[in-house]
């Protein structure tokens, strides 16, 4: 009896063990409670994620589906695309909530906020394609809800990066500002410029390591932005599928628009484009400095296409 009770004693002051190194949560089913609750120690989460309800009950909620990326891979195109389905409710802006501090500062409830009104039977998406390459933005993510679906959109690595200079140089040109050439930007002292933050942006596997720490594979699904280009109804297909969507979305949807270059959207009987701002040509690239980024992202995307067991059409 006296051996029973000092069991007992032991068990009760003996300290907790303390892990050597921070913990990596690699899925929702195997997080354990007292992690999760250090997760939620920052933001308060309500069970149901309903916020405001509006008196012919639909409410904002926070969003079951984030696009978290990546910019300039046709982030805006998938989100106008996935409209389409009777069962989505969009945000109409980046709300950079988990990426910029002072919006994080503000807490779930204003994140809440940003998202449009939906019904029960809706699942409300909203995209910030900055989400994609930010250091801190799975670990927030998964605490706001770690059964979240992610769409992650890429492109070819090096087409996304002369499409990322061709934004930034029209935003310089619209403002009447002067802005380094392509091959001033890409080429520093004879060598590539991998400094370079557009070229950061495209390494891809080197940002999908931070993910996948936090979510499993089942929880991202990657678009290929190259085919949607292309040919889009397959590609929203899938994405139908992996948010457990019922098939809404069909081939008559689409309808390629010569003037424009690009797919434009027939919804009920009304057509619409994307900004004009989307398609833009890009500045014509010397083939040697082309040569150049090719092979820089040659074992990049290897490692990439190892990481996710999928390979993409990419140089």
């Amino acid at each position: 009896m006296a051996a029973l009770l000092l069991g007992a004693v032991l068990l009760v002051v003996q300290p907790p063990i303390v892990p050597s190194r921070p913990v990596v949560i690699p899925n929702a089913e195997t997080t354990s409670q007292t992690v999760q609750k250090e997760l939620l120690k920052k933001i308060s989460l309500k069970s149901d994620f309903r916020g405001n309800i509006h008196a012919n009950g639909s409410c904002q909620q926070l969003p079951q589906t984030i696009i978290i990326g990546v910019r300039k891979g046709g982030t805006r195109a998938l989100l106008e695309m996935l409209s389409l389905h009777p069962d989505i409710a969009a945000a109409e802006s980046e709300v950079h909530f988990f990426d910029w501090e002072d919006h994080y500062g503000n807490g779930l409830q204003w994140y809440r906020n940003q998202m449009p009104f939906s019904y029960p039977n809706q699942i409300t998406v909203e995209k910030t394609p900055a989400y994609f390459t930010s250091p801190k933005v799975p670990a927030r993510v998964y605490t706001m809800n770690p059964s979240v679906r992610l769409l992650l959109i890429l492109r070819d690595p090096s087409e996304r990066v002369l499409s990322d200079y061709t934004q930034v140089f029209y935003n310089h040109v619209q403002k009447h500002k002067p802005y380094p050439s392509i091959e001033e930007i890409l080429i520093k002292n004879g060598e590539l410029n991998v400094d370079y933050k557009a070229i950061n942006r495209s390494l891809y596997y080197v940002h999908m390591q931070n993910w996948l720490k936090y979510f499993l594979l089942d929880y991202i699904h990657i678009v290929d932005g190259d085919k949607l280009i292309k040919d889009p109804f397959p590609e929203i297909e899938k994405v139908e599928k992996f948010l457990r969507l019922s098939p809404q979305i069909n081939a008559s949807n689409f309808y390629f628009n010569k003037t424009k270059g690009f797919y434009c959207l027939r919804d009920s009987g009304r057509e619409r484009c994307l900004h004009e701002s989307k398609g833009r040509a890009h500045p014509h690239v010397d083939a040697h400095l082309l040569d150049k980024l090719h092979e820089y992202f040659h074992e990049p995307n290897r490692k990439f296409f190892e990481l996710v067991g999928r390979t993409f059409d990419w140089h």
